[in-house]
């Protein structure tokens, strides 16, 4: 991604290249100072303003919208709408050299959204979840956060932040899929849409009900909370990173990246606690969790206390043959959750999460564009319970994609097919809810393309 670091020094560069074009006797004349003068308020109109001549700031991110043409088996549309595998943002990156050694800076990010694609389901394409960060045509914050960074000791980070294991499988993948289609890319492209069997509506179930995972329905990776974190320095392709937050909420990642041989091999492993459900608040839509992590109840914290306790973790790598570009990515994540609370009667709860993936593909340059793309994906979940909604799942999600890099512009173009399929199992306390019916229930497949850009600037 390219990012632009705007300086005034520039405007005094470019002032004086366009002197050196103008004829000598302009130059001379008594008009020069004035017609100078105008030229550098011009330059200096088009660059990014800062508050202080000491710490430099670098304006960046991108705009991610797509098309998402869905078939439940049943009914079909399609939807155009912000890609959440990877949200349309801005960012703001301040830092300042206090010494050889030494910097400070801050980072603020924004997320920006029309229709948020992670939250619109068969019969609306408008977001219909409580929270205010998840509605429509709206902005959320992704980061406030200050550093210090040191080349020698390493970096430390306060405020609100990504955790050790944010993206702890995703960022396993340093091929261009990464941009448009992490191992998220399922539970995203999956939203809110609703599960259907032999055609009809499986009580109120949706497909994020199936699956488990405090990010995306993704069992290890971790979230963005109010922190502090240490990332140590890289020592021979070896670093990790630590953060803790408050009411007991922490973990801790170990990474390695480097080449043997012809193969880069890029390894992380990480895992993560919380003792903190979160807060449950009311929304004009409802109730809704914010904070902590909700690994139990995604509506209310009621069924996670007293003594909650959630634990997740994984692994996941990438390995590239760097003469033919030929790659396979995959890992392994895990989630669980337990507590003290006495469930109905008659509930079996299963407290653990499991889920792999495996993605082969190759990622060269065929054409003077730029880089091309093209993978296949597997994964299965066999995923706990969703307590008063299923005993326990299992999914099945095949995918296929070609994301084509364009040099010139910093963009990338895309298109994903993604099927998913599989079963959920109920008993007397789910079917009386109106969720899953007693015994195994058969899911129709889902079936999504995703076709769109991703734009950076």
């Amino acid at each position: 991604m390219r990012t632009h670091t705007f300086k005034p020094a520039v405007a005094a560069a470019v002032a004086g290249m366009w002197i050196l074009t103008l004829p000598s006797a302009a130059r001379a004349g008594d008009d020069c100072c004035g017609d100078l003068e105008a030229r550098i308020a011009e330059l200096e109109a088009t660059t990014a303003r800062k508050g202080n001549r000491k710490v430099s700031v670098t304006v960046s991110g991108w705009v991610n919208e797509a098309l998402f043409a869905w078939n439940d088996g049943t009914d079909k549309d399609a939807y155009i709408g912000t890609n959440f595998v990877e949200q349309s943002r801005f960012r703001f990156v301040g830092e300042a050299k206090i010494d050889k050694d030494w910097s400070a800076g801050y980072t603020l990010e924004v997320g920006v959204q029309g229709h948020p694609s992670n939250r619109w389901d068969q019969d609306n394409i408008a977001s219909q979840n409580a929270a205010e960060a998840n509605r429509e045509n709206a902005l959320n914050l992704r980061k406030s956060s200050w550093f210090l960074k040191s080349k020698t000791y390493g970096k430390f980070t306060v405020g609100y932040d990504s955790m050790a294991t944010y993206h702890l499988l995703d960022d396993a993948d340093p091929t261009m899929t990464r941009n448009v289609d992490d191992v998220e890319g399922t539970g995203v492209f999956l939203a809110a849409f609703r599960l259907r069997s032999d055609g009809e509506y499986v009580g109120g179930l949706r497909w994020t009900d199936a699956l488990r995972g405090i990010a995306n329905s993704t069992p290890g990776d971790g979230v963005r909370r109010d922190i502090i974190r240490y990332d140590t320095p890289e020592w021979h392709g070896f670093s990790g990173a630590a953060a803790f937050g408050e009411t007991y909420i922490g973990d801790l990642l170990a990474q390695y990246k480097g080449d043997i041989g012809d193969y880069s091999i890029l390894v992380r492993g990480g895992w993560g606690w919380s003792n903190d459900p979160g807060t449950t608040m009311d929304g004009a839509l409802g109730s809704f969790v914010v904070g902590g992590t909700s690994c139990i109840s995604g509506s209310n914290t009621t069924s996670s206390t007293p003594d909650f306790h959630c634990r997740w973790g994984g692994v996941g790598s990438t390995i590239m043959h760097n003469p033919t570009g030929l790659f396979l990515y995959g890992g392994w994540g895990q989630i669980t959750a337990t507590t003290a609370h006495e469930f109905p009667v008659g509930t079996v709860y299963e407290p653990t999460s499991n889920m792999f993936f495996l993605q082969p593909g190759i990622e060269r340059q065929w054409i003077d564009l730029g880089k091309t793309n093209i993978f296949a994906e597997y994964r299965r979940d066999d995923s706990g319970s969703t307590v008063g909604r299923t005993l326990s799942a299992n999914v099945d999600t095949w995918q296929a994609g070609i994301v084509q890099k364009i040099d010139n512009a910093d963009t990338l173009l895309y298109i994903v097919y993604q099927n998913s399929s599989g079963d959920v199992t109920g008993n007397e306390v789910t079917a009386s809810a109106g969720y899953a019916p007693v015994g195994k229930t058969s899911l129709d497949p889902f079936q999504i393309v995703v076709t769109g850009a991703k734009i950076n600037f």
